[in-house]
């Protein structure tokens, strides 16, 4: 991870944390679910586009069966939660009676979490749980339970490794904060 500021649009970064910090949380949240949901086949929904790097490096690291499936939500507009979601590709697999993990790779307001539990859980599946990369806890506007956090982060700005600015930085194995 260079030191150096980066540009995106008309905002600079700076160096947050470093690819290996990023895989050492990742190994402890795996070695987490892995315990928890042995011999139980669980399904991870994973929130596009965000938590795809996430949920790629997380998978990797479950050892018991288990399936993967796909959503996208939009709630960002900018920097900023726009207060709103917008389901833009829904859940189309039958999940009555299936343990579920909702991949994210960021909770701040928990508008995205508070819109989608309540549209997953009228389903009937036997659980549903919140694995996430980053939690921010003082930005949170609705009560949520997190069981499943790999790195809580203060109230920045972050993108890299899957998260974004207007579409820029995903591709970034690192995570840059806001300066």
């Amino acid at each position: 991870m260079g030191s150096s500021l980066i540009t995106l649009h008309d905002k600079q970064f700076q160096p947050y944390l470093p690819a290996n910090r990023l895989a050492e949380a990742i190994d402890q949240l795996a070695l987490r679910l892995n315990a928890d949901y042995a011999d139980r086949n669980p399904l991870f929904v994973v929130v596009l586009t965000g938590a795809f790097m996430f949920a790629s490096d997380l998978l990797k690291r479950i050892t018991g069966n288990c399936e993967i499936v796909f959503i996208r939500v939009a709630s960002y507009q900018g920097d900023a939660s726009s207060g709103q979601v917008q389901e833009v590709l829904g859940l189309r697999e039958d999940v009555q009676g299936r343990h579920l993990i909702i991949v994210e790779d960021i909770v701040d307001t928990g508008t995205t979490m508070h819109y989608l539990l309540p549209k997953l859980q009228a389903q009937g599946p036997a659980s549903v749980e919140i694995a996430t990369l980053f939690f921010k806890p003082a930005s949170l506007r609705h009560e949520l339970r997190l069981n499943y956090v790999a790195l809580e982060i203060p109230n920045d700005f972050v993108v890299g490794y899957g998260l974004d600015y207007d579409g820029l930085g995903r591709n970034l194995p690192d995570v840059y904060v806001a300066v």
